[in-house]
């Protein structure tokens, strides 16, 4: 590249100014292949620059597994708040234990009936599961029981509906279209 080349001069003695590759920023790093890009056409050096393309800070992305059922979800914080409670117990026991202060002992104990209200809340969690996959079923089986336990209850309901719907029509008649009047 030529003295010429570089400072926007053609080459040939002719007034045009060559056209060149814009620098990219630093920021503008491609988060495929981790080099420098240039964004957009080259630029005269005499045009203004056009306004920086803006990477968003994240992407959406869809999510990989479906969202826990509510009361799934509210059990799981239940047992993570309760494990966390119950870890900070047991290190705190034992930073007592250590210096042996008198809290140790109240600390230990603490700490054990912590450690049995952990584990029930974390068997709370698989059981909530279980019973709401019982009660609502699992989608993706086609041969789900619960399934055919919510058709049968919607085939109910419609009977039920379409006789209730009968009665209000005689009722509305006045009993008219009886085959027998007293």
């Amino acid at each position: 590249m030529g003295t010429a080349e570089r400072h926007g001069t053609a080459v040939d003695g002719g007034t045009a100014p060559t056209r060149r590759a814009p620098q990219a920023p630093d920021r503008a790093i491609s988060a495929a292949g981790g080099g420098r890009e240039a964004h957009g056409p080259p630029v005269v050096a005499d045009e203004p620059a056009e306004h920086p393309v803006y990477k968003p800070l994240w992407v959406e992305e869809p999510a990989r597994r479906r969202r826990m059922p509510d009361p799934v979800r509210e059990a799981a914080v239940r047992a993570v708040l309760v494990v966390a409670v119950t870890l900070i117990q047991a290190v705190v026991a034992f930073l007592c234990t250590m210096a042996e202060s008198w809290l140790a002992f109240p600390m230990v104990l603490s700490s054990v009936a912590s450690t049995v209200v952990a584990t029930w809340a974390a068997l709370d969690v698989w059981v909530t599961r279980q019973v709401w996959n019982q009660r609502n079923g699992v989608v993706s089986v086609p041969s789900s029981t619960a399934r055919a336990l919510r058709r049968e209850r919607r085939r109910a309901r419609r009977e039920e509906r379409a006789a209730e719907r009968a009665r209000a029509r005689i009722r509305r008649r006045g009993g008219a279209g009886r085959l027998s009047h007293p």
